[in-house]
């Protein structure tokens, strides 16, 4: 199973507008962060976790042709909202892909996007996505997708462990029952937003303490913003690191 991070920037992305921070200025490349989401490839398939706000670029950006599944994490605009660049998939394929995500993540996307789930008698419009509710683990393509909740400031947000890696972006804290099924992990991305703390985010202090019960043997710390310098990854523990965009690593 191969993972890319398609993105690993918070909802501003990085650069941030109108920022000329040392970050936002940065000629580094691995400081230019795009909005957070996941490619994952197995045996020819693609499972696309969130459509985030730079979906379209990031798929040009890594040669993506088609997409086979759809993971949802929760309903924030910088996770859904390049829902509507999958059209181009279905002009290719004239295929409806499937997507998994939580009854409260669907009532959100069926108000703002219906259009790409339901067909308006007489509009033309084909539905591009079908539905499917996780009330549980569920087989995808030969993979056990587990969904694993989390707590995000007042609101809430699902994870996802598939075999020996696991992705949790968007989150403030990991209940005892979500810690239990984050054992034995090769390799974790986890939210951590920045070096101060926020209400509803792991920074990156609380990051390191959340997963010391766990102990991955890697950990990626995501959905950065421009608080945080690549550079700065030598301030790390061992065996953390910082996320960048087009990061690639196979896991088990």
């Amino acid at each position: 199973m191969k993972v890319t991070i398609l993105g690993s920037g918070t909802s501003t992305g990085v650069p941030m507008v109108g920022c000329r921070c040392r970050v936002c200025s940065s000629d580094n490349p691995k400081d230019r962060r795009t909005r957070a989401s996941l490619l994952i490839r197995h045996k020819g398939r693609n499972i696309l976790v969130d459509t985030s706000t730079d979906l379209r670029q990031q798929a040009l950006r890594e040669g993506l042709d088609r997409v086979d599944a759809v993971l949802f994490t929760h309903p924030h605009a910088d996770h859904v909202n390049g829902i509507d660049d999958l059209r181009g998939f279905h002009f290719l394929y004239k295929e409806v892909i499937p997507c998994y995500a939580s009854k409260a993540t669907f009532e959100t996307l069926f108000t703002g996007f219906r259009y790409i789930f339901f067909e308006f008698t007489g509009s033309g419009y084909t539905p591009l996505l079908s539905p499917h509710e996780i009330s549980g683990p569920f087989e995808l393509f030969g993979l056990t997708v587990t969904p694993v909740p989390l707590e995000h400031g007042k609101g809430a947000a699902l994870g996802f462990r598939i075999g020996k890696f696991a992705y949790l972006t968007d989150c403030s804290a990991l209940p005892d029952s979500s810690l239990q099924l984050l054992e034995g992990l090769d390799v974790l991305v986890i939210d951590g937003l920045r070096w101060t703390p926020h209400p509803f985010h792991f920074n990156i202090e609380a990051a390191i303490i959340a997963v010391e019960p766990i102990r991955p043997a890697r950990v990626v710390l995501s959905h950065l913003t421009h608080e945080v310098s690549h550079s700065e990854q030598a301030k790390l523990p061992p065996g953390f690191e910082f996320a960048y965009d087009g990061m690639v690593f196979d896991v088990m």
